[in-house]
C-alpha cells in the first residue's frame, strides 16, 4: 500500500465546516487500505475564536481569521468551502485562480448564474470539483441506484421526492443568513431542495421541464444582529424571545411537478416550516417492473417492490443495510448496525480525495451542481410566469 496524504484547508468553521473536518478525519480510518488520507493544514474563520477552537479540536497545524491565507499556503492541495452561500463565488474564484482543487458545499452559488460562472471558473482552471450532496452515500440510495442502473425496476415512470424539516417553524428563529436573498439568494431551495433536485437526477435522470410554486409563511423573524459574533455557530433553529422584527426576502416552501426526458413523471417538494416533521427526506421511484422507496429518517432501511407472480407475497419487502451494499462493510460488518449523517460525509471525504489522488474528475461535482441548479432556475422561473418551463 502505498500512502498518499492530501493537504486539506476548510474555510468556515460554523457546524458544516466542523462536520468536514471530522469526516476528513474518518474518511482515513475509514478507507485506511487505500493509503490516502487529509492533512488538515488551516483552517479560517472570521470569528477568530471558531478558527482557534476548531485547530485544536481537529488537529489543523494552524487557523486564521482571514480566507485568503487558506489558498495562499502552499502546502493546502484542496479548498474546502463550508461557508454561508454568499462567500462562495469569491472564494471558489480564487481558489481555482491559484490552481487548487474545490470541494464546496451545495448549491455552489447563491443562483444559477452564480453556479454557472464557478463551474465555468473550475473547468477553465483544470481543477477538481466536489459537491455536498451527501445522501447520494447512503448504501440504501447506493443499492436503489444499482438496482435502476441494472433494469430490476424496468422503464422508471414516476419519481417523487421531498425534504420536509421545520427546523425554522418557530416564528422567534432568527433571521440568520439562511433567510436573506442578499446573503444565501434562495431559502429553502438552496438548502433542501438542492440535495431532491440532485438526486431525482441521480437516480431517475435529466429533468426536461418544470412548473412549481412557492410561498412565505413566516414573513418577519427576530434580527440575528446579537448573535453575530458568538463563538459557536448559530443553528439553523436558534431562537431568541426578543429583537427587532426583519423581513425574511426568500421561500419558506417549494413545490414542482417535474417532467423527465426518459417520459417519467413526478414531483419535488420541500419545506422548513412545516410543523410535524424533523427531517422527512425520502423518494419514491416506481418503474414498470418494481419499485423503491427511502426515507433518511430510517436511512439504513430501502423499500422494495419486485413482483415474482405470487399473489401472496405481493408487496414491498424492508431491506436492511448490511456488508452486501455499497460502503457499509467500510463501517461495521454487521446486518442491521446502522450507519449515520456524518458516516455519509466520511464516505463524500474520502471519495473527493480519492478523486484528488487519481487526478480524475469524480461525481458529483460542479457539472453535477450545475444541472441542479438548472432545474432550480427554471422552478424559479415558472414562479413568475405561472407555466411550464423547460430545464435549459
Amino acid at each position: 500500500m502505498v500512502k498518499q496524504t492530501i493537504g486539506v484547508g476548510v474555510i468556515g468553521m460554523g457546524w458544516m465546516g466542523t462536520v468536514h473536518s471530522r469526516a476528513y478525519l474518518a474518511a482515513a480510518d475509514r478507507f485506511h487500505e487505500s493509503g490516502i488520507q487529509a492533512n488538515l493544514i488551516v483552517c479560517a474563520d472570521e470569528v477568530e475564536q471558531r478558527a482557534s477552537e476548531a485547530q485544536q479540536r481537529f488537529g489543523f497545524g494552524r487557523y486564521t481569521a482571514r480566507w485568503q491565507d487558506v489558498i495562499a499556503d502552499p502546502q493546502v492541495q484542496v479548498v474546502n468551502i463550508a461557508t454561508p452561500n454568499y462567500m462562495h463565488l469569491e472564494v471558489a474564484k480564487a481558489a481555482a485562480a491559484a490552481g487548487k482543487h474545490i470541494f464546496c458545499e451545495k448549491p455552489v452559488g447563491k443562483d444559477p448564474h452564480e453556479t454557472a460562472e464557478i463551474e465555468r471558473l473550475a473547468r477553465e482552471a483544470g481543477v477538481l470539483t466536489f459537491v455536498g450532496y451527501n445522501y447520494r452515500w447512503a448504501p440504501m440510495v447506493q443499492y436503489a441506484r444499482q438496482l435502476i442502473r441494472d433494469g430490476k425496476l424496468g422503464k422508471i415512470t414516476h419519481f417523487r421526492g421531498r425534504f420536509l424539516a421545520g427546523y425554522a417553524s418557530n416564528p422567534q428563529t432568527v433571521l440568520s443568513w439562511r433567510f436573506q436573498h442578499e446573503f444565501s439568494g434562495s431559502g429553502v431551495s438552496g438548502d433542501l431542495l438542492s440535495h431532491v433536485a440532485d438526486m431525482s437526477l441521480f437516480l431517475a435522470g435529466p429533468i426536461q421541464r418544470v412548473v412549481g410554486n412557492r410561498e412565505t409563511f413566516i414573513k418577519r423573524r427576530p434580527s440575528a444582529a446579537s448573535l453575530a459574533q458568538s463563538a459557536a455557530p448559530v443553528a439553523h433553529s436558534a431562537a431568541v424571545t426578543s429583537g427587532e422584527l426583519q423581513d425574511v426576502t426568500n421561500e419558506d416552501y417549494v413545490g414542482a411537478l417535474v417532467q423527465f426526458a426518459n417520459g417519467a413523471h413526478g414531483t419535488l417538494e420541500v419545506c422548513r416550516v412545516i410543523q410535524g416533521h424533523k427531517c422527512d427526506w425520502s423518494f419514491e421511484a416506481e418503474g414498470t417492473q418494481g419499485a423503491v422507496s427511502w426515507n433518511f429518517e430510517r436511512m439504513n432501511e430501502l423499500n422494495v417492490f419486485s413482483p415474482d407472480g405470487n399473489a401472496a407475497h405481493d408487496g414491498y419487502t424492508r431491506i436492511v443495510s448490511g456488508p452486501g451494499h455499497p460502503f457499509h462493510a467500510q463501517f461495521n460488518p454487521a446486518t442491521g448496525t446502522g450507519l449515520g449523517y456524518d458516516d455519509l460525509k466520511a464516505i463524500e471525504a474520502h471519495q473527493f480525495l480519492k478523486s484528488v489522488a487519481e487526478k480524475r474528475q469524480g461525481e458529483p461535482g460542479f457539472t453535477e451542481a450545475l444541472r441542479v441548479a438548472k432545474v432550480m432556475g427554471a422552478i424559479e422561473r415558472s414562479w413568475e410566469t405561472g407555466s411550464w418551463q423547460n430545464v435549459e
